[in-house]
């Protein structure tokens, strides 16, 4: 079953023309709780990672094992995230374990799917992971919107805004942070799903401000935000990945595409 986000409840561009510098589009995964096909596009399925390759893990936790958080072939998604020459697969995974206030420690990798060969089975996930870090088996469906930046408006513009903001609000209900400008839940590219003041990065090698690549959202679209929620999906409800970043929060994974080795780090709120 597709999934197909229901247009903008009002006219963005035309109640707010100043934000049209700002559109950009993104690829909303609609993770749904199923049995993904071995070595398909999931999140928290299973991966297509090497035999000859040992599992990833935690460098903070003795060797603790990382879990699939996604996978995604580049044949399932619009081609928005440029892959890296000669790679088609995406993975993602990460340590579940607390860290401190970092939540989990990522890992991103890239590959050939075609050269994996013998494929690995996957470690169970540690017994002491965080509750609400292990994303339960979903299947993808990948899906393209445009969306609007909201936290990254610069701060004159949304002073500029504000009132107009509100004005339409208290007018017809619809608010632009929640319903009119970033498309929530797991997403490739475009905005960043930020709950708070964003904290872009910069490349430690070349000081090139990196580009958003990933965001892994503990709801895909919470009450408030219920304007984004699939035709499909409004009258039955669905099931995610269950899980619980933080306060409910988000995971963000960036990358340098300026480097030929495509450096990642990762923020979350």
């Amino acid at each position: 079953m597709t999934r197909r986000t229901p247009p903008r409840p009002l006219p963005v561009e035309e109640l707010f023309p100043e934000v049209v510098p700002f559109r950009r589009e993104t690829v909303r995964l609609h993770p749904r709780r199923g049995e993904p096909a071995p070595g398909g596009s999931s999140l928290g399925g299973p991966l297509l990672w090497p035999a000859a390759e040992p599992w990833p893990s935690c460098p903070e936790h003795s060797g603790s094992p990382m879990v699939a958080v996604l996978q995604i072939h580049r044949a399932d998604v619009p081609d928005l995230v440029p892959f890296p020459t000669g790679c088609d697969l995406l993975q993602v995974l990460w340590c579940p374990l607390y860290h401190g206030d970092r939540w989990v420690v990522p890992a991103v990798h890239w590959r050939s799917a075609a050269a994996v060969g013998p494929v690995r089975q996957a470690p169970p996930a540690p017994a002491q992971a965080g509750y609400g870090n292990v994303p339960q088996p979903c299947v993808l469906h990948p899906e393209l919107v445009e969306e609007y930046a909201s936290w990254d408006l610069p701060q004159e513009l949304w002073d500029e805004l504000e009132d107009r903001i509100d004005r339409v609000q208290r007018e017809t209900g619809w608010d632009y942070q929640d319903h009119l400008s970033t498309a929530p839940g797991s997403k490739l590219g475009g905005w960043p799903g930020w709950g708070q003041d964003p904290r872009w990065p910069c490349c430690p090698g070349c000081r090139w401000p990196m580009e958003h690549l990933l965001t892994v959202e503990s709801t895909e679209e919470s009450d408030p935000r219920w304007a984004w929620t699939p035709t499909e999906d409004r009258d039955r409800g669905f099931e995610g990945a269950d899980l619980s970043l933080g306060d409910l929060g988000g995971v963000y994974l960036f990358e340098c595409r300026n480097c030929q080795d495509r450096p990642f780090t990762h923020r979350f709120d």
